[in-house]
């Protein structure tokens, strides 16, 4: 089996070999770009990259700039790197479409186990679709159809409503959906759930509507 290809992307070298060495020992192919400008280049000539680490402050272009452009053509998972904590930066990445979102200075260790689990969830084994009150989720093709129509979600907004499916009817707080979701403790704001929430109902057109707001807890998926 060929090795899962994943593309560095930071204009720090030592933080390329750092992350490139922890990479390597876990059997993935790394490729490395030094700016946005040549991120967007190796990208768009390599048609096999698993997924994308980001850094967002980088010269010529930076992260938020590449990631736009990424995701006018591609859903490759995308981890971004950043100097900065604040939420807000936080909550635009996500908007743009970024799957996970690491503070450095950070463990290798810690970002070499997101990566595993991004990608055990994008490349996962086969499983039949499933049909739930007209939506038709394909985990192994990752396409969502809805009353036979495909609809466009981002990686995180197929992963919450995979989630919110396999627990039809199960009251759930958002910190149970950002544990398991984004597959981590995660200490931000709560308005990261509601962000990617408001987002996925709009792309469900009425069935959105199967995910019922609990007021001061979560949510809950119900098919009428």
């Amino acid at each position: 089996m060929d090795k899962l290809k994943i593309l560095v992307v930071d204009d720090e070298s030592r933080m390329r070999k750092l992350v490139k060495d922890f990479l390597v020992r876990k059997d993935y192919e790394v490729l490395e770009a030094e700016n946005g400008e040549q991120a967007i280049d190796i990208f768009f000539s390599d048609k096999n990259i698993a997924l994308i680490i980001l850094d967002v402050m980088m010269p010529k272009m930076d992260g938020w700039q590449v990631c736009r452009e990424i995701r006018q053509y591609s859903k490759v998972p995308i981890i971004m790197l950043t100097a900065k904590g604040d939420e807000k930066d936080e909550l635009y990445g996500f908007e743009l479409g970024v799957d996970e979102y690491i503070s450095k200075p950070f463990s290798p260790k810690i970002l070499v186990a997101r990566v595993e689990a991004v990608l055990r969830r994008t490349t996962g084994a086969d499983e039949e679709p499933i049909e739930i009150g007209g939506i038709t989720l394909d985990k192994v093709a990752h396409i969502v159809k809805i009353d036979g129509e495909s609809i466009d979600l981002s990686f995180k907004e197929f992963e919450l409503l995979s989630y919110f499916i396999a627990n039809k009817g199960v009251a759930l707080s958002r910190e149970r959906i950002l544990n398991n979701v984004w597959n981590y403790d995660y200490f931000g704001d709560a308005r990261t759930i509601d962000t990617h929430v408001k987002k996925l109902r709009s792309k469900m057109g009425k069935k959105g509507d199967y995910i019922k707001t609990i007021w001061g807890l979560g949510y809950k998926f119900e098919v009428d």
